[in-house]
This record gives structure tokens, sequence and C-alpha cells, in this order.
């Protein structure tokens, strides 16, 4: 069994909202010659494959690789935190709906996960309450940062507090990366910005008292936690050292929140691999292949099944941890 907690999905259909709206580079999709084309405004973003959007076409994908359930999340492009905070709302459970819809029709091979306007915490609680409720989530995609705001931000508390009592799982997806604008060349934002950004969710709900003082909390971080896992010398030590500038907010040790949240397997390395199981925990890593995109795992679990560790590893990373994580 194999469940893969990093997939994104989009609608093969969606608004134009940029006419809608009259504003923004919302995204929509047009598809041109047998090709399917997210256009960010009126600019070609990125051309996609079937597999995006088209749930046959990702389940045959899946039989092929192994996969028994994805878990389903938007894009981060799609998260429209730029927004004004109703039309965010309606972008959002636009993709909620459909993300709902698409399990609906295949309960034994998605589940899925929402997304909310964090730009606002009232209409972002109502929706995550809404996904939970009436769509049946166990949980919700975030960003890495909230239009440059960190996750540390006490606005954002009031929403870790309903995400706590609701039991609501999250899932921390970098996007919008930090020093993005100095870096374009080479893929940069994409091979250096995203796994920094992740350390940066990551220190910021550490040092900002998040895990603290929302410690039934369930949160995941895609990609291996980004640097954070190979660098926590560093952060520990600098917490040690400067106090003054780190422990201003919880004077606990970064170090000591290993293990009470959670990281998908998506480093490309064996050698990471074993460190991340190592460092983080056997019982903290979850399968995630990023599906369906270059940058991910192209058979999920590959890396995992081929470092010949004994079953009852195998099946923490490959679906135990990942039910556990999602409350399921």
């Amino acid at each position: 069994m194999k469940i893969d907690i990093h997939t994104h999905i989009m609608p093969d259909k969606m608004p134009n909202w940029v006419q809608k709206f009259g504003y923004g580079e919302f995204i929509h999709l047009e598809h041109r010659n047998c090709k399917a084309c997210m256009m960010k405004g009126d600019k070609l973003f990125r051309e996609v494959e079937d597999n995006c959007f088209d749930a046959g076409v990702r389940i045959k994908e899946m039989d092929e690789t192994g996969v028994t359930i994805q878990v389903l999340s938007t894009i981060p492009v799609l998260f429209n935190y730029w927004a004004k905070p109703t039309d965010g709302l309606e972008t959002a459970r636009f993709f909620n709906d459909h993300i709902a819809d698409t399990v609906a029709k295949d309960t034994a091979r998605f589940i899925g996960i929402g997304t909310v306007p964090l730009q606002d915490v009232d209409f972002a609680i109502a929706e995550m309450e809404r996904c939970i409720t009436e769509l049946k989530m166990p949980g919700l995609e975030i960003g890495s940062n909230i239009n440059g705001e960190n996750l540390s931000s006490k606005r954002l508390f009031p929403f870790y507090k309903r995400a706590a009592e609701l039991g609501c799982a999250l899932f921390i997806h970098p996007w919008e990366m930090m020093g993005e604008q100095q870096m374009q060349q080479y893929w940069l934002p994409w091979l250096v910005g995203m796994p920094a950004e992740t350390s940066r969710a990551i220190c910021s709900m550490v040092f900002g008292g998040v895990l603290q003082q929302f410690p039934t909390l369930r949160v995941a971080f895609a990609h291996g936690g980004g640097s954070f896992p190979i660098t926590i010398g560093r952060i520990e030590h600098g917490f040690n050292v400067r106090p003054d500038l780190v422990a201003v907010d919880n004077v606990i040790n970064p170090r000591d929140y290993i293990g009470k949240f959670w990281i998908d397997s998506l480093v490309h390395d064996a050698k990471a691999m074993q460190y991340i199981i190592d460092v983080m925990g056997a019982d903290k890593i979850c399968l995630g292949s990023d599906y369906p995109f270059p940058l991910g795992e192209q058979v999920p679990g590959k890396l995992i099944e081929e470092m010949g560790f004994e079953k009852e590893l195998q099946e923490q990373l490959l679906f135990k941890n990942a039910e556990n994580w999602l409350g399921i």
C-alpha cells in the first residue's frame, strides 16, 4: 500500500477571473492544439499534461506505479493570497468543490485537502470549517508565507486554534520564494528557493510559538522539510548563542520540536533519505511525490522501496505515517 500525501490537481475548466474581477493574474486553463496551457492573466505560465486534471489518466498512472491513494491538493500558484479576500474566497471554494467532487467519484483512490484565503483569517476559518464538516476533508494545504508574512504572525493564531479544534491536518507547501526575482536563471527559485522557503516556514512556526501553543496541530512540510533537517545544527546553535535575537517569542530549543511534525519523503537521494530518517524520525516521514510535476519522484516510493528497509519501516514510510498525519 502507498499513500502519496503530496500530489497536485486542478480543474480542466475554470472561470477567467481576470475578466470577471477586472484585475490581477488569476490562472485559467486554455486547451490549445492538444496542449493544456495554464494562463496567468493573458500570458502563458506553464503547459501541463492531462494527468494534471484528468482523474482517469491519474488513476491509470497510479496503477502503473503502485500508488494506492493520492492526497489531492491544489497547485500553489492557485492559492491567490494576493487577491481581494472575497475573490480569494470564491476561487478557493471553486477549487475545493472540484477536489471534493473528484474524491466523491472514487473514494478508494483519492483523499482531498482544501485551500483557504489566508489573506483574511475569518474567511479562511469559515472555508476551513466547510472543508472539514461539509466536504469531509481531513485537512488543508497552505503556503509557506502569506504575501511575505511569516507563518509565525499572530494574525494567523485564531486560524491555528480553530484548525487544532477541528483536527484539521495542515500541509505546508513553499510558494512565492524569497529572493525569487534575484535568481531567475537556472530554475533557481525551485532548486534553491523552495528548500529555503520550507525551512523558513518550519522555523517560523517553531520560533513563533505556533507548535508550542497548539501542540495537537498535525502539520506536515513538503520536500523533505527543505533545508531544515540539514541545517538544524546551525539553527540550534543560533538559538543558543543569540537567544536575544532568536528566542524572543519561544524559549524552547528548536531541536525539541523534532518529532512533533511530519515531512514528506521527496529528497531524491538515498543518503538524504537515511539522514532525514535518522534526524527527523522514522515515524514522521510520509511518502510524497509532487505528482505530476517534473521535480517530483516519477515512481512514487521507488527510493523507499529500493533502500532495503525492513518491512515495518517500509510500511511506516509508505502509508502508516500518512494515516497518522491525516488522522484516518
